[in-house]
């Protein structure tokens, strides 16, 4: 399989990306195509999709072994489930499939056309092997059933970031960050009330602590 391209965002780490695709509508990224593939051509017709399937790597999870069993954050990090009722990255294969919104393609001197899509819970660089447009009326299975996933589709933390603090991020970065915190980015095993958790965003790290289900901002600090 080759590499296609890659998309870049605001998270060099995978804490804080959203556990789906599609927790975030704020969040956005550039999908840059690697020069063998960077031909209009290919892309002829794909704005009339609102909407696109990646299919990518978990290119920091890539591991020799694998497990039949997982611990899903959402089932609190200690009960185990097969591998292929989850969504974990620990996979035989190391490979994902996200739903993303197609905003709109920038035509770059450099870089060819790239996407600007949003909704994305990729990290930065990740490499995408194929991009296939999302087709509503096949795709989208009204009367399906989402396991143990149901019980937790609407899961939200409260989020507290004082005027001050959210004031030192871009203006299109506000909505995106108090997106990801209602996501609540902690590992679903640690529950301490006073340790201060932190990640990188954009140009800037989080501190942020957390009290059952509230995320309250202590510091966003610029990263030089």
């Amino acid at each position: 399989m080759k590499i296609i391209a890659r998309i870049y965002n605001d998270f060099p780490t995978k804490f804080g990306i959203p556990r789906q695709s599609g927790r975030a509508k704020e969040i956005t990224g550039r999908i840059v195509f690697e020069k063998e593939f960077r031909n209009d051509e290919a892309l002829r017709g794909i704005e009339q999709f609102s909407h696109l399937w990646l299919i990518w790597e978990f290119s920091e999870n890539v591991k020799e072994a694998w497990k039949p069993t997982v611990r899903p954050p959402r089932l609190g990090g200690n009960k185990r489930i097969g591998v292929f009722a989850s969504r974990s990255p620990f996979r035989p294969n190391p490979i994902g499939i996200s739903c993303v919104k197609l905003e709109r393609i920038e035509k770059t001197e450099n870089e060819g056309s790239v996407l600007i899509v949003s909704s994305a819970d990729l990290m930065n660089s990740t490499p995408i092997y194929d991009i296939k447009p999302y087709i509503p009326y096949t795709d989208c299975i009204t009367d399906a059933t989402g396991g143990y996933a149901e019980d937790h589709k609407r899961d939200k933390a409260e989020v507290e970031i004082p005027d001050e603090l959210l004031e030192k991020l871009p203006h299109d970065k506000q909505k995106a960050l108090i997106e990801v915190l209602r996501d609540d980015p902690r590992p679903a095993y640690q529950h301490d009330d006073e340790r201060v958790y932190g990640f990188p965003f954009s140009d800037f790290e989080i501190k942020f602590k957390a009290d059952e289900n509230r995320i309250t901002v202590i510091d966003i600090i610029k990263i030089v």
